[in-house]
């Protein structure tokens, strides 16, 4: 069964598939100006160019995505029960805590949110925009309640 995302940030974007085809036109457009237009070769520079972008995007979004449900916390390639989550505001990051979605550290670009577990450890969530991920995660603990 589906649950409603109640936060997510997709760890990328998908306008970088457009680096290979724009490529190939601005090729083919140069090659006009000159009389002698491959378009077959522009094709395959496309399609060259297209096929390593999609694997590298799908990869980030795979790894680098967050998404919070009812049910839980998706880091990266990790997830979190939310029945495991006692709570994230007021949660002081801790030496050495776990960092959730697999890496050794946060991934660039985010900001760490700092979760405490029922167990009473405490794990390094992230996200690109922690504030809005934190107040999700208090919004559904306050549900929960």
């Amino acid at each position: 069964m589906d649950q409603p995302v109640l936060y997510a940030e997709p760890g990328a974007s998908w306008w970088p598939l457009l680096w290979g085809p724009v490529f190939a036109l601005l090729g083919i457009g140069a090659e006009a100006m000159t009389g002698s237009v491959w378009p077959a070769l522009w094709l395959f520079v496309a399609v060259a160019l297209f096929v390593p972008t999609l694997l590298w995007v799908q990869g980030r979004r795979r790894v680098y995505g967050v998404r919070l449900t009812p049910v839980a916390l998706h880091q990266g390639r990790e997830e979190v029960p939310v029945r495991d989550i006692a709570e994230v505001s007021g949660v002081e990051p801790r030496s050495g805590a776990k960092v959730l979605g697999g890496g050794w550290t946060l991934p660039r670009g985010t900001d760490p949110v700092p979760i405490k577990l029922v167990d009473g450890s405490v794990v390094l969530g992230w996200a690109r925009d922690a504030e809005a991920l934190r107040a999700a995660v208090d919004r559904l603990l306050a549900h929960r309640s």
